[in-house]
């Protein structure tokens, strides 16, 4: 069973001063699947997305108890740990929010910002093709090749969200996060992006939070529902205590 499991969350809490958020949550994520999170808004769906890359940590007042342990191919490690390096696990684990944000710069720019930030000694030819080969995972390149050196923010907002996930991708993350990744977007692009994550699920295990039951039908494998400070799963989602 260990086998198909990437994550495996244990006895978690989560809270922002005295307000308890999630309360002893006990699941496991399989390996190259969409987990799906749904429920009312301000149950807790974003702030479990906290703890897996540990962003929790730059709010004042929110606090994590428990373990999340998972295998990046050498056995379960516990990302909880302060010992576990913040800027390794993030490498690991992307993170792309409900709004798209890029950065105040080229799209190549864009692109290629994660390889600087983590300190990848690439000559600019290996550079040009990861951005290349990224944005073509993303089904960005072709509507993006000859306009490369433009400012991001020109792009709509589907592309502007595809582009967020090709940054995301630079790092070559086994796990990939997505907070809303369709919430404002039209029904082209929100197909597109459907498309684009059944396609990186084959290398990547992604969690993802929505509230469109449609598309949690679609494309989740795993199926959560956050309520009353639990995360319950929707059908069969045994778990290993």
């Amino acid at each position: 069973m260990d086998s198909q499991i990437k994550i495996k969350v244990r006895n978690l809490f989560f809270s922002y001063g005295s307000n308890a958020v999630l309360e002893n949550i006990n699941v496991d994520i399989r390996q190259n699947s969409i987990t799906s999170i749904t429920g009312p808004s301000g149950q807790g769906k974003s702030s479990f997305l906290t703890v897996l890359n540990r962003l929790w940590e730059n709010i004042e007042g929110a606090r994590a108890e428990g373990e999340v342990a998972v295998n990046f191919g050498s056995g379960f490690e516990n990302i909880c740990s302060k010992n576990y390096s913040l800027s390794l696990l993030r490498q690991r684990i992307g993170m792309v929010f409900q709004s798209p944000n890029p950065l105040p710069m080229s799209i190549y720019k864009n692109i290629a910002f994660p390889l600087k930030l983590i300190g990848e000694k690439k000559n600019r030819q290996s550079i040009a093709e990861k951005v290349k080969t990224t944005l073509k995972r993303a089904y960005l390149w072709e509507e993006v090749k000859h306009r490369m050196s433009d400012d991001a923010a020109r792009l709509s907002g589907g592309q502007q969200q595809r582009l967020c996930i090709a940054r995301a991708l630079m790092a070559d993350p086994q796990v990939l996060l997505l907070d809303e990744p369709t919430s404002s977007l039209d029904e082209t692009s929100i197909d597109i992006i459907e498309q684009l994550l059944e396609e990186l699920k084959q290398n990547c295990t992604i969690i993802m939070v929505s509230h469109y039951m449609d598309q949690v039908k679609r494309i989740a494998d795993q199926k959560f529902v956050v309520s009353n400070r639990q995360l319950n799963p929707i059908g069969s989602c045994p778990v290993t205590r």
